[in-house]
């Protein structure tokens, strides 16, 4: 309102002079000035030379950038976050304790399909299907003609499968890069390094994942690229290894068993340089798993690791070894041997008829079961339940494998003194091989506690806890060496290189209950060489059988103990233990007399 009054009052005020806007006129072309052709020239050539000049630089740099590139070695790319972390797509390998390769990813080509592209999908399953014998014509022509778009056919094929494939010149047949895991050695070594599956995959890329053994207990650290592709090292040699697996399966097949399993591991350290187990397989066709049947018949089964025995009398150094470092007796002490041995209503008999009384040396050299069980009496129910926790037998192995953590001892939940008895000859507690092998490792390398690894280590050992004195562990070496010299290991002797051990012949339990007349489970537990050990060799057969002598034989002395023999008397030299010819049995008494001393 204000502004109309005050727009009105000017309207109506005669005073106000009104001054109208006129339009400056424009000056006509002739007055206008032109700039000088010759300065537009001459700016117009410095501005193309400059950029001329821009170029040139530029295509200068660049040329010198990919000739430095060109001149250089090749590498990673680094990544800003990581400094220095190379950007690794490829799982890492696996070796052996010498670098050799176990287990490494080498490219590959998936093949997959997308019936929407396809020209003639039946014309196409019948190509595949003469191509790839196990794929069915008509189920892949009802797929095809689904109205799916994607369709997996082969996680790998061959390069000769890639060039037949895309001869058909189906469009709709299309090829995936990846990377796949192999075992350059095929079933060597299987059961350690487990195997590996795809994971997460698309048609560029799939992720490897391991399904068992090293493979999947290591999972994360092979697959880790902040490692930059660092391989897994482990303590198996590989000679060592292809010269016991070939020993084991020949040995295997020759006492007509069923099964096989051995082990050699370093008595200081713990590491595992050679185990196997029989029947094996090879990871890179990894089978499935059998649902039916005996567990055992089941190749994938670990019998080193999961097998759960009763080992026999290779027990009975662990009786023996208690009784001396609680000092309830000495090599030489005698012991009642008189049968058969009364504990209720249950009777303890000897293979033979060792007469009435036997050293403790010659129990362990003859294999007295009576003899050993008094010495346990002895011992006593609690105090034997301690040694034998002490060497492992009341828990799994902590040995870097899958299936380890499902292989715990069998123990009796009540520990009477008929358990006691039978327990100090390997009867009525089970546990697999590789924890007897870890157990006479603790025993006689001095008589420290060692830890079962697969893992190479560097630098010396640093020593567990003690089980029993070191001059205990001396008089344990120099009886089982006695058992292969003049006891019932006689056939393990190997020239030049000195063994001790003990066998051990069990009885195998019937899945109705009790036990099996005409089967057993056949052990050879040692060390070598006998003085100052280095390694432990544990050998087991599943229902072994052969004829010798003109008879039918199933004890370890004529079954496992042959197997042994020859894997110590080719392992050895591979292993770089001098052979000794001069040592004798005699050599033990300075190597007593010295322990003696210094305990």
């Amino acid at each position: 309102m204000i502004f109309r009054r005050k727009a009105r009052a000017l309207v109506a005020d005669p005073f106000v002079p009104v001054t109208p806007t006129i339009p400056r006129p424009r000056p006509p072309e002739s007055v206008m000035v032109r700039e000088n052709p010759e300065r537009a020239r001459v700016r117009s050539e410095r501005r193309l030379k400059f950029t001329a000049g821009c170029f040139l630089v530029g295509f200068a740099v660049i040329g010198m950038k990919m000739g430095a590139i060109s001149a250089s070695e090749a590498r990673e790319p680094r990544t800003g976050g990581l400094a220095g972390a190379g950007i690794v797509s490829a799982r890492a390998d696996v070796t052996d304790r010498h670098g050799r390769v176990l287990a490494t990813n080498v490219n590959a080509v998936a093949l997959y399909a997308q019936p929407h592209l396809m020209v003639d999908p039946e014309q196409a399953a019948e190509g595949l299907a003469a191509i790839f014998p196990d794929m069915s014509v008509e189920t892949w022509t009802r797929r095809f003609t689904s109205g799916s778009k994607f369709y997996w056919l082969k996680g790998n094929i061959s390069p000769e499968q890639q060039q037949a494939v895309h001869d058909m010149g189906e469009p709709g047949l299309l090829f995936g890069s990846r990377e796949m895991r192999v075992f350059p050695n095929g079933p060597l070594a299987s059961h350690i390094l487990g195997g590996a599956r795809y994971g997460a995959q698309d048609v560029r890329a799939a992720e490897i994942k391991g399904i068992a053994g090293v493979e999947a207990v290591f999972d994360d650290y092979l697959s880790d690229p902040t490692r930059e592709g660092a391989p897994l090292r482990l303590s198996i040699d590989l000679s060592v290894q292809a010269a016991l697996e070939r020993v084991l399966h020949s040995g295997m097949n020759l006492m007509n068993a069923k099964g096989a399993s051995a082990i050699l591991m370093d008595v200081h350290t713990g590491e595992i340089v050679s185990m196997a187990s029989m029947p094996d397989f090879d990871p890179n066709d990894r089978p499935m798993v059998l649902t039916t049947g005996d567990r055992g018949d089941d190749p994938l089964f670990n019998r080193a690791v999961q097998g759960v025995y009763e080992l026999g009398s290779t027990f009975k150094i662990f009786t023996v070894a208690q009784s001396l470092e609680l000092g309830l007796t000495n090599a030489g002490t005698m012991i009642d041997t008189k049968g058969p041995l009364r504990q209720g209503r249950f009777r303890i008999r000897d293979f033979h008829n060792y007469g009435p009384r036997l050293s403790v040396t010659d129990v362990i050299v003859k294999s007295s079961n009576i003899g050993t069980a008094r010495m346990a009496l002895a011992i006593g129910a609690e105090r034997q339940q301690d040694f034998l926790r002490s060497l492992g037998f009341f828990e799994a192995t902590p040995v870097e494998l899958t299936e380890a953590p499902g292989a715990r001892p069998i123990v009796p939940q009540r520990w009477p003194d008929i358990s006691t008895m039978t327990i100090s000859y390997g009867h009525g507690l089970s546990a697999s091989p590789l924890h007897l092998a870890t157990a006479y490792a603790s025993v006689l390398n001095g008589g420290t506690r060692v830890t079962p690894t697969l893992l190479a280590q560097d630098g010396a050992p640093t020593p567990g806890p003690r089980i029993v004195s070191s001059r205990v562990s001396a008089e344990a070496r120099h009886m089982l060496r006695q058992v292969v010299t003049r006891g019932t290991a006689s056939l393990m002797e190997v020239e030049g290189y000195q063994v001790g051990g003990k066998t051990g012949t069990a009885d195998k339990p019937s899945p109705t209950g009790g036990y099996y007349d005409d089967k057993t489970i056949t052990t050879f537990a040692g060390m070598f060489p006998a003085q100052n050990p280095k390694y432990v060799i544990v050998v087991t057969l599943d229902e072994p059988e052969i004829n010798a002598a003109g008879e039918q034989r199933r004890t370890a002395g004529w079954t496992a103990v042959p197997v042994a023999s020859e894997i110590v008397r080719r392992a050895a030299p591979l292993l770089g233990l001098r052979p000794d010819f001069d040592a004798g049995v005699d050599a033990f008494g300075a190597y007593l007399t010295q322990a003696a001393v210094t305990d």
